[in-house]
């Protein structure tokens, strides 16, 4: 991170930290904006690593979620953007920021100068990096997943600065969501007039702690639950949100292997060279990308893997949806 005297206090910004089990990584958020904002919100989400204890430790005012109610980060964001609200009315500007993040020491200060110049933008964010893509091919797909080109954009992550004004009026985060909330709640708010601003600025370290097959595996199997949900939910015209992405994961990662299965079992084996259509794919996205080649051939090739597990968060989504019954958070750490 970059270092840099602290400028005063920003007394019209709240930071609202989510987390769950995060232990030292929590320590480095919150230590990251401690004595930079009017207040620091951490919210728990019945954390057994003494989480709760070091926040209040570090002067962050809390909220312990009801175990009662399922957990999303959701219905976290807005526990905590009720309370912020609560005891500071006039904040102008709430920082979410996932637990797992270092906050950049110039990055609040940059958001917040933005902002306030620029009245039509309800949320900024910026460059989101991972601490440690060296520790794995998984770590250093994060990187690249967060490299979002400056300038105006659909929307918004985990980590944003976002005008409280906006967040009001959209009716804040949809908390039924296991994944996707970010991108749901970006609809209704360029719906009602609003711009969102990606940054050309650091924003904040991110500790992915991906270093297993099995982690990637569920991370990529959360993403097409969200695909599945969000595109049922929100997919109608005009925005026909992830409806694209849905179908892709929906052929590749069950549609193809049932033909080519049933193809080889009941018409002759030799189908099973359909099988190639997959590294040809690899090959057409590594055509299709810009950049060096080592990153091509990573997003290449792990985009058409993650059709798989993409395709187990449909059909988990859709088991869940058939049955009635919500779904538990989908975790990998």
């Amino acid at each position: 991170m970059t270092e840099s005297p602290p400028r005063p206090r920003l007394p019209n910004v709240a930071v609202v930290a989510i987390g769950r089990n995060e232990g030292e990584r929590l320590r480095r958020c919150l230590e990251s904006v401690a004595g930079r904002v009017a207040l620091v919100v951490y919210v728990d989400s019945g954390s057994t690593d003494g989480s709760v204890e070091m926040s209040k430790a570090l002067g962050a005012e809390l909220v312990a979620l009801d175990m009662r109610t399922p957990f999303t980060a959701a219905r976290a964001r807005n526990a905590g953007a009720v309370l912020a609200l609560k005891l500071k009315p006039e904040l102008e500007f709430l920082q979410f920021v996932d637990g797992d993040c270092e906050v950049d020491a110039s990055w609040l200060d940059a958001a917040h100068d933005f902002l306030r110049a620029n009245d039509g933008v309800a949320a900024a964010f910026g460059r989101r990096r991972e601490r440690y893509p060296e520790r794995s091919v998984f770590n250093r797909l994060c990187d690249m997943e967060w490299n979002v080109p400056p300038g105006d954009v659909r929307s918004f992550g985990g980590d944003v600065m976002v005008r409280t004004e906006a967040l009001r009026r959209a009716g804040g985060y949809r908390e039924d969501l296991i994944a996707g909330e970010e991108p749901e709640l970006c609809i209704r708010i360029r719906g009602a007039g609003w711009t969102i601003r990606c940054l050309d600025a650091p924003m904040t370290l991110h500790d992915a702690a991906i270093l297993r097959w099995g982690q990637w595996w569920m991370r990529t199997k959360r993403t097409g639950y969200a695909f599945a949900e969000c595109s049922r939910l929100f997919g109608a015209p005009p925005e026909r949100h992830w409806v694209r992405e849905s179908r892709r994961s929906r052929l590749w990662g069950m549609a193809l292997p049932a033909l080519i299965a049933v193809l080889t079992l009941a018409v002759s084996p030799w189908f099973v060279l359909l099988l190639g259509m997959y590294p040809l794919q690899m090959l057409r996205l590594y055509l299709r990308k810009s950049g060096a080649p080592r990153e091509r051939a990573l997003q290449s090739v792990f985009t058409t893997l993650g059709y798989f597990p993409e395709a187990a968060g449909h059909l988990r989504y859709w088991r869940n949806l058939l049955m009635a019954k919500r779904s538990a958070l989908i975790e990998y750490k």
